[in-house]
């Protein structure tokens, strides 16, 4: 079986393939254009890309060969009685992530400005979550981080219930879904915001990236604003299980082992006002216990004067394998588990999202 590694970046989509040991760079497509993420739909094996037009907006691409031919999926539009704020009409100015339903067809969309989007055929068409839009926290406690307005980028599907479904939201925090997906609880019990005046507010808060361990979903982890918060009862109740030492207080990218609920890696940055590599070195945290404890895995990755950081969904877990994609076009693949990295390239655009598929 042949595998490739999509890469999202600021100048197309590129792509690399596995020849033997070795990664090799195979095409791009979308040359010049911005694309936020590249996802594989489980069930089809189609590849989905979210392109960024400076002209034209969001828009999304869909392929069935591995690029020989592409389609476009119509991107999805906020009803025309949907405000942002007061007096304010919605309209979609960023797709920040893509996950899949358990059901195939089933396709959610998170977007700025902090909409929901749900279609049950394959994109064909895509309605608004409006009970979560309409969510009583939005008005005063959604507000945007690095960008003008919130955006949802991390959707977790529970892999038995496709209405069941957690959002991570910068800046308003994780919300729940039922069962039924009809009503959204606030789920950031032990969370902390040390940026806003009541640091342990309901909503407001900043989740990085958030994930659930497919063989276990009720463990999740997430890479926070404010440090590395783990939970074990389905997001109930979050644990800062941040490092003695700090290091993984700030950062975007996160992984974890859907088959082993103990492990998960995540790459510092500094703060929110420099975001540069921590202490101008490149390096991975792992952790094998449940953030009970951290080590760092720095082999083949740059230790002086590197200004990268990777970004949130530019990290990507697949068994012992890990590769990472950089904020300044490095390309870094790991064998075994982050002990050992091997660089690919260092002349890509910025990386948005890389996948093994």
């Amino acid at each position: 079986m042949t595998r490739y590694i999509l890469l999202a970046t600021a100048k197309g989509l590129v792509i690399y393939e596995k020849q033997g040991s070795e990664w090799i760079y195979w095409a791009h497509h979308f040359l010049g254009i911005s694309v936020s993420i590249a996802l594989q739909d489980p069930h089809s094996k189609d590849w989905w890309v979210c392109l960024d037009h400076k002209h034209w907006g969001p828009k999304l691409h869909c392929t069935s060969d591995c690029g020989k031919t592409w389609r476009e999926v119509t991107a999805p539009k906020y009803p025309e009685d949907a405000q942002v704020e007061l007096g304010v009409s919605a309209t979609l100015k960023y797709i920040w992530t893509i996950a899949f339903g358990n059901t195939p067809g089933v396709v959610y969309l998170g977007t700025e400005p902090g909409g929901l989007f749900r279609s049950q055929d394959h994109g064909a068409h895509f309605e608004l979550v409006q009970e979560l839009w309409d969510h009583p926290t939005r008005p005063e406690h959604w507000f945007g981080g690095g960008r003008n307005y919130a955006g949802i980028h991390s959707i977790v599907v529970d892999p038995n219930q496709d209405h069941h479904v957690y959002v991570g939201v910068s800046c308003a925090g994780v919300f729940e879904a039922n069962e039924q997906g009809g009503v959204w609880e606030v789920r950031n019990q032990g969370l902390k915001a040390d940026f806003l005046p009541n640091p342990l507010a309901k909503a407001g808060h900043d989740p990085h990236r958030l994930m659930a361990c497919r063989s276990n979903p009720l463990v999740m982890w997430q890479q926070n604003h404010c440090g590395i918060f783990r939970s074990v009862d389905g997001g109930h109740n979050w644990e800062d299980v941040t490092d003695k030492e700090e290091r993984g207080r700030y950062g975007f990218a996160l992984g974890i082992d859907h088959q082993n609920p103990l492990r998960a890696w995540v790459i510092p940055a500094t703060s929110d006002a420099q975001r540069i590599a921590l202490n101008q070195s490149l390096f991975v945290m792992y952790t094998e216990d449940g953030g009970k404890s951290w080590h760092e895995r720095r082999n083949g990755l740059p230790q002086n004067h590197c200004f990268d950081i990777v970004l949130r969904h530019a990290l990507d877990v697949k068994g012992t394998e890990l590769v990472f994609g950089t904020s300044g076009g490095s390309l870094y693949y790991s064998p075994d588990d982050g002990a050992s990295w091997q660089s690919l390239n260092h002349h890509l655009p910025r990386v948005f999202s890389a996948k093994m598929v």
